[in-house]
């Protein structure tokens, strides 16, 4: 049966995308499956969680990126190699995700988008030494996807926002909106992956919010426990060794006082600024000290605590953030948590599980957006306080075998709905999630 037609000639839309994220803490690809409706341009648009899934990163594959960009020392047959394995992973991650959840790509995935591997990431260069200029560079070639899976895959995201006058980062701002937009109360959207990051959404004004990246997320603590342990554990396990430590409040206060912490918004980091090799530093220079390994994990993640807490005074709303929705590995770990806790007691603090979403799953929640969006052709809300307000359809499509079929279906979709009134999506629904995890 012919689907109803809307008042511009077109029928409903209805694209299942496949959101992957592989995280500057490089543990492994966190993978979504989305199913994304829409009854006309002028509706909301919905959103309903079906699957969600974590890939291991290979640990070769792992320490050979993480030497790669601890030493910014490479050769062209490295880069072109290393950014065909990433293809390859993400491609293995996708088959391995449909087979676990029992789902078809050929029949159940119109579309696959997301982050490949952070390489390297430089939005601020005025904060480096040298004849530096803004880029990013992602690895993970999307026709590797599209040819491995079948199915048309989107990526190049923070590019083709950086193109457009910004930064590349966080990039979910408008996601974070879209599903926690509230009329009378000030949120925040917490994630703490291997870089912390927030969204800010003032209330009632779905269209004003922003956000921007703190520091350290993960990224010292993660290094901190693998220095310690000889790569044998990768991460603190639910704050356990940073609980045995006391902090060295003086450490903390000295590297807050750092160039990027005190460095006004908008701004993105990431390893470059960073790295293994800072937090290594840390810990040496208090191990001269007489300080614990314990004693170094603490105040390490001290210093992401502390710098997420600094933040939300700052750069918060006026009256402060009344609830913050937590995300990303770090929300695991008490020893952050409790910080914040104390450090903002009339602010509600919750898991973003409380909404259906699994803690893990939302940046790569957010690339499913993108992906969606970009290929339906629609700009995607641009947060305030960035140097740009410059709309535009941001990231890159490799066709795969099913283009021509969802290429015909979005085309109907828009039917003869006029181009100049294509704006950014400001309405969406979260159906109730499927997903178990």
């Amino acid at each position: 049966m012919p689907s109803a037609l809307n008042q511009y000639g077109g029928s409903p839309l209805s694209l299942k995308v496949i959101g992957h994220n592989a995280g500057t803490s490089m543990d492994g690809v966190d993978l979504v499956h989305v199913h994304f409706t829409q009854d006309s341009p002028r509706t909301p648009l919905q959103m309903q969680l079906l699957h969600y899934g974590e890939y291991p990163m290979p640990k070769k594959l792992k320490a050979r990126v993480m030497k790669l960009i601890k030493e910014n020392k490479t050769t062209p047959e490295e880069m072109a190699i290393v950014n065909i394995q990433l293809g390859e992973v993400i491609s293995d991650a996708v088959n391995w995700f449909a087979q676990e959840n029992n789902f078809s790509l050929a029949s159940d995935v119109d579309l696959i988008g997301g982050q490949g591997q952070t390489i390297w990431h430089l939005p601020l260069p005025e904060l480096f030494e040298g004849n530096q200029s803004r880029a990013h560079l992602d690895m993970g070639e999307i026709a590797i996807i599209a040819a491995g899976t079948g199915v048309t895959s989107l990526g190049n995201f923070r590019v083709s926002d950086m193109a457009l006058g910004r930064q590349g980062c966080p990039l979910f701002a408008a996601l974070d909106s879209l599903l926690l937009s509230h009329p009378t109360l000030n949120r925040a959207v917490q994630n703490i992956g291997g870089i912390a990051n927030f969204s800010i959404l003032p209330r009632g004004a779905v269209e004003e919010c922003y956000d921007f990246d703190t520091g350290p997320g993960n990224v010292f603590i993660d290094a901190a426990v693998r220095y310690f342990t000889g790569g044998q554990l990768e991460y603190d396990k639910d704050g356990a060794m940073g609980q045995k430590g006391k902090v060295d409040q003086s450490v903390v206060d000295r590297v807050l006082q750092g160039p990027y912490f005190v460095h006004d918004i908008p701004k993105t980091t990431g390893r470059e600024t960073f790295g293994d090799r800072m937090a290594e530093d840390i810990c040496d220079e208090m191990l001269a000290r007489g300080a614990t390994p314990e004693d170094c994990v603490a105040t390490i993640t001290r210093i992401t605590a502390q710098s997420l807490a600094d933040a939300y005074e700052r750069w918060g709303p006026p009256g402060g953030v009344d609830e913050i929705y937590m995300g990303g590995g770090g929300s695991y770990n008490p020893n952050i948590v409790n910080y914040l806790k104390e450090r903002l007691p009339n602010t509600r603090i919750v898991p973003i599980s409380e909404i259906g979403i699994p803690i893990g799953a939302k940046e790569a929640l957010g690339f499913a957006l993108l992906t969606h969006e970009c290929f339906v052709g629609r700009p995607m809300i641009v947060p305030k306080r960035t140097e740009s307000d410059r709309p535009g359809v941001v990231g890159q499509i490799q066709p795969g075998k099913n283009m021509h079929r969802i290429r015909q279906h979005v085309a109907q979709f828009w039917g003869d709905f006029p181009e100049e009134d294509v704006k950014c999506t400001t309405k969406m629904i979260l159906l109730p999630s499927l997903c178990n995890s």
